[in-house]
């Protein structure tokens, strides 16, 4: 047995029956839930408990980073969502056309992941807008943590189901 195919064998280059899989995508969902438009959740919780000095700094943050994502949004928006539709299509037809399991993975990650990309451009239009401070705001970044969370729940949920199906096929066909 030569070196690469005990490495490729310790490893298990299958995306579905690879633990580092579905770490990345648990480690994944929990990031995503716990930085609120790229404001740590912890934060909202302290400005709701404390106010004052937390409470600013949350509206401060939250400032800075809405108008980062609306400026990136209005500058290339047409730009990254065209690369994003590519991306998505290719990895898509590859993973499920030609059966690339890689490409499933991929596809299974980054799908929910744009989900939640224009979650968070539609949340921080609506700060904006709104001009939200304090309890409002508050309100505005519990809600949208709870849709990313939602998203991640169904996305983990058709995740497993897929991985699973793509193992019990690989088991039978002898894979």
């Amino acid at each position: 047995m030569d070196f690469y195919s005990s490495v490729f064998e310790l490893i298990d280059m299958r995306s579905f029956s690879n633990l580092w899989f579905w770490i990345a995508l648990a480690v994944m969902w929990s990031t995503a839930s716990h930085w609120v438009l790229g404001v740590p959740f912890d934060m909202v919780l302290r400005a709701r408990r404390h106010g004052g000095q937390s409470e600013q700094d949350l509206e401060d943050l939250v400032r800075i980073n809405t108008n980062r994502l609306l400026f990136i949004a209005r500058v290339s928006g047409l730009w990254l969502l065209t690369l994003g539709c590519f991306v998505l299509t290719m990895l898509a037809g590859l993973g499920f056309f030609y059966d690339v399991e890689f490409a499933q993975a991929l596809f299974l990650l980054g799908l929910p992941m744009s989900v939640v990309m224009l979650l968070s451009l539609s949340t921080a239009r609506l700060i904006q807008e709104e001009d939200a401070v304090g309890e409002h705001l508050r309100s505005r970044l519990t809600r949208h943590r709870l849709y990313v969370q939602m998203t991640g729940v169904v996305s983990i949920f058709c995740t497993a189901l897929w991985g699973m199906y793509q193992n019990m096929s690989a088991g039978v066909l002898g894979g």
